[in-house]
């Protein structure tokens, strides 16, 4: 997630909302400094994709799945893993195939995932499509935000218990911590275009391995010095919990594994910064199976190593669940590390809801010199800034909203689990499956159309599962809930 903002400062900015999509020249009317769209040549490559996805799919939720596989057991946990994984990389190449409506090389582009649901399903569909995407990325905002909050927190209470010998219990607050990540966040979304994040990603996805990898090697540590593998075929005992926990713990487990693995709601705003040719498409699909087989092995590896190590008591967070205490100056790394990230995925998932607000807005009152006036900003050494008004004011209060919400309902993770439940089935599952039927022209109730039918009602039945256990777990936050006062 090279380069790719140095490739296109030597030209005057344009931004993605400028043009509406349907005066765009789309005949193949590209030059050295055009693609056939007329827009700045793109210049991603396989690998630039794959860091963004693997900046969106790795967050700091691989820290939850030894939790996840406790719920499950040693066989239905990585066997639900695995089975995630080829569904999101089959459903993920489906999806690729229609970022160009028409035919595959030289069709219409389609810049956002709305635009391809609009090109090939239209009606009801596209607001449909744009009402669950766009929640979900402003409740993965929100989810960002806690999920640093409480990581460097993590690193205040280690050194905390590092220094008191464990006897302090280091309670903190954490709306402090909301409020300098909010600030960063501020700061850095002025960067006008997701394809100007490259270098973003690029240092968020080193930092996801960073932390997964020491979680990984502290679960090795733990079982070394324990001699023994801990946790058994069907998950928690009952008697631990009781049988109804049982089972809305298995669903929400269920449902972290599902959702962990979920970016196609990004994936057409990815697919939109990659150079051709090839065709778009083929590198996306290459993409989709580096980052899908990448963080599979390192889902499997934290997941499994962390129920080894702590069986039935594996806590929620690997590294934020002082499960390990020592030694501390390693997990004070570990925590950095996912904040780093989470600054990182917070652009990659809110950019995309940045264009389209823009986008509308430019369309509808162009002529008003607040939201397309662009003024250049010298800065010594570098090109020019170009500073949008409008998008620095709308951003700014989009983050402030997000920094509020946070803080009056810290336990939102679940809420958050709760709306990746809803957007998983439309958004991995049914847009892709039924935009690839009409795009491919599948004869209706032949086998391919039937198994992707079933494929499709059968992850609608787990994204309900998987909802009602995220339902269960906000309810029982509500009742010991204080607003703005939660301390950890």
């Amino acid at each position: 997630m090279g380069d790719q903002a140095a490739s296109r400062t030597h030209l005057p900015h344009r931004p993605v909302f400028d043009v509406p999509i349907d005066v765009l020249p789309q005949s193949g009317a590209a030059s050295e400094c055009l693609d056939d769209d007329g827009r700045l040549k793109r210049t991603g490559t396989v690998w630039t994709a794959s860091a963004h996805i693997i900046t969106a799919v790795i967050g700091s939720g691989v820290l939850s799945l030894a939790w996840a596989t406790a719920q499950l057991g040693w066989v239905a946990g990585p066997t639900v893993m695995v089975l995630f994984s080829l569904v999101t990389y089959y459903t993920s190449t489906l999806l690729a195939t229609c970022y160009r409506s028409g035919h595959p090389v030289t069709g219409k582009r389609s810049y956002t995932y709305m635009d391809a649901v609009r090109s090939n399903l239209g009606g009801f569909h596209v607001k449909f499509c744009g009402w669950v995407q766009y929640l979900n990325l402003f409740g993965t905002a929100i989810g960002y935000t806690i999920a640093s909050a409480i990581s460097m927190m993590a690193i205040k209470r280690s050194n905390c218990f590092h220094e008191s010998g464990g006897k302090n219990p280091c309670h903190i607050n954490s709306n402090p911590y909301m409020i300098a990540f909010g600030i960063v966040e501020i700061i850095i979304s002025q960067i006008p275009d997701f394809d100007q994040l490259s270098w973003l990603s690029i240092v968020a996805a080193v930092m996801s391995f960073i932390y997964s990898s020491i979680g990984l090697g502290l679960g090795i540590a733990k079982v070394a010095e324990t001699g023994k593998i801990r946790g058994s075929l069907t998950g928690i005992s009952i008697g631990i919990v009781t049988p109804t926990q049982k089972i809305w713990g298995s669903l929400q487990a269920l449902g972290d594994i599902a959702f962990a693995y979920s970016y196609s709601l990004i994936l057409i705003e990815i697919q939109d910064t990659v150079r051709s040719p090839p065709s778009e498409s083929k590198t996306m699909k290459k993409a989709s199976m580096i980052s899908v087989a990448v963080t599979t092995i390192f889902y499997m590896l934290c997941g499994c190593m962390g129920y080894a190590a702590f069986g039935d008591l594996s806590p929620g967070n690997l590294l934020t669940g002082f499960g390990f205490y020592n030694p501390f100056w390693l997990l004070d790394i570990a925590n950095a590390a996912i904040v780093i990230h989470l600054v990182g995925a917070y652009q990659v998932y809110c950019q995309p809801l940045f264009a389209f607000l823009e986008k509308r807005a430019a369309e509808r009152f162009p002529d008003c010199e607040f939201i397309t006036k662009e003024i250049k900003i010298p800065i010594p050494g570098f090109h020019p800034y170009n500073l949008n008004l409008f998008r620095l004011v709308w951003r700014t209060l989009f983050v402030i909203t997000t920094t509020i919400i946070s803080m009056l309902l810290p336990f939102f993770n679940d809420v958050v689990g709760l709306l990746g439940a809803l957007g998983f089935w439309p958004l991995t599952v049914y847009f892709p499956v039924e935009m690839y039927i009409r795009q491919t022209n599948i004869p209706k109730w032949s086998t391919r159309w039937l198994c992707l039918q079933i494929l499709s009602i059968a992850c609608l039945i787990i994204t309900i599962a998987a909802a009602a256990g995220s339902i269960a777990g906000v309810v029982l936050d509500l009742k010991s809930y204080k607003p703005f006062s939660t301390s950890y």
